[in-house]
């Protein structure tokens, strides 16, 4: 296969440690969901898919019918959640892949039902999900009686799972994660009015797990012992957002120490000796203060790499840092290397990873493009070949 010389290193190693960090960490009162939507987050949902269910992931969360589709047509066995639900049609692809919806309208329930009567199956599995205050998808209270009512009409169907999304947890002491909690509990209260206690129920994601182990199981009300189920997503490839307390000072709260599960490199193409005063690349948006040795890399907004970085970003070659210089293209981007001895076409570039003792991070990048590492990670497009590596970390 002929590819350009720029790709990502993904280490299933550090994969799988993180995940049974986090196992460990919540064993004696949860399970893990790992959430491997948006191609794990840019890692390659197939592979990371296989290698944490053969490290003992019972249930995977997604985004949607396609993602779930994917990991069954790849030989994935464990339980998909499908986080964002369905859509129009989608009904008998999830009951024939025996996918689980999460659902917040009556007309959800009915589609799933007929098409689970149509394949004869009884008692198919979904988890209501309940809009606790984030105002995006989820029933609301005031509307969750008519759920309830279209759940009871829908003979082929079972309410397994309530959950809901917590929209500050990594804000500790925040007022509305408490009020979000309470009205999780609501919710749960008002399925046991009508004889429904859910065999799970989940809540907390990364940020969740470590600041607030209440959310791991709000189940007060639930007059039984639900599985509670948590949805590590950024913290499986290594990264936590800060937690902060409410008034925005950091917060001393030990993470669990997973470890970047990306590496992202490319290569040297060109690299030429300019003279001062000479503009490097689109609109000259960078103007050379003296003789400089510009490189060219073989990598740009094209693979991901924002152009937000552009004379703004650094990259580590011959394991030091070079600053990126002028604009990013779509193809590649140009950096100075003038301070590098020996740098030569064909040497490799870490854009995330480490090299000679320095590291660089999706953190590195995100906070130059005001972003956060999920978005540095999601970016990094599928022209970028993954190379996956099963080594201890």
């Amino acid at each position: 296969m002929l590819t350009r010389p720029t790709w990502a290193e993904v280490s299933l190693s550090a994969l799988t440690h993180n995940f049974a960090l986090i196992r460990d960490f919540v064993a004696h009162d949860a399970r893990v969901c790992a959430v491997v939507k948006c191609d794990a987050y840019g890692h390659g949902a197939i592979e990371c898919a296989r290698a944490l269910e053969n490290a003992g992931a019972h249930w995977f969360g997604v985004t949607s019918t396609d993602e779930g589709v994917e990991l069954r047509e790849a030989g994935i066995g464990a339980r998909i959640l499908l986080m964002s639900g369905m859509w129009r049609g989608e009904a008998e692809a999830i009951v024939e892949r025996n996918l689980t919806p999460a659902v917040w309208s009556a007309e959800q329930i009915a589609e799933l039902n007929a098409a689970a009567d149509k394949a004869s199956k009884k008692a198919f599995p979904v988890h209501v999900e309940v809009d606790t205050g984030m105002a995006r998808q989820g029933v609301q209270l005031l509307n969750l009686p008519l759920l309830l009512e279209a759940a009871r009409k829908a003979k082929s169907i079972c309410i397994e799972g309530l959950h809901s999304h917590l929209a500050s947890a990594e804000l500790i002491n925040a007022p509305d994660v408490e009020e979000q909690l309470a009205v999780y509990e609501r919710a749960l209260a008002q399925l046991a009015v009508d004889g429904i206690r859910p065999a799970c129920l989940h809540l907390a994601n990364s940020a969740a797990i470590v600041a607030h182990k209440r959310s791991w199981n709000s189940s007060a009300q639930s007059g039984n012992t639900p599985t509670a189920l948590v949805r590590p997503g950024i913290s499986l490839y290594g990264y936590f957002l800060p937690f902060v307390s409410t008034d925005g000072d950091p917060f001393g709260l030990q993470e669990l120490t997973v470890k970047p599960v990306l590496s992202w490199k490319t290569r040297i193409i060109d690299i030429r000796r300019v003279g001062a005063g000479q503009g490097v690349g689109y609109n000259g948006a960078y103007v050379t203060k003296s003789p400089a040795t510009i490189a060219t890399l073989a990598v740009g907004y094209g693979d991901g790499l924002s152009r937000r970085l552009s004379s703004r970003g650094r990259v580590l070659v011959r394991g030091e840092f070079a600053p990126v210089v002028g604009n990013i293209s779509m193809d590649v981007t140009t950096i100075d290397v003038s301070n590098i001895p020996g740098a030569q076409i064909g040497d490799e570039v870490a854009l995330i990873g480490e090299q000679g003792g320095h590291r660089l991070t999706g953190w590195d990048i995100a906070h130059l493009m005001d972003s956060i590492p999920y978005e540095v990670l999601c970016n990094i497009s599928k022209r970028v070949p993954r190379k996956y590596a099963r080594t201890k970390t």
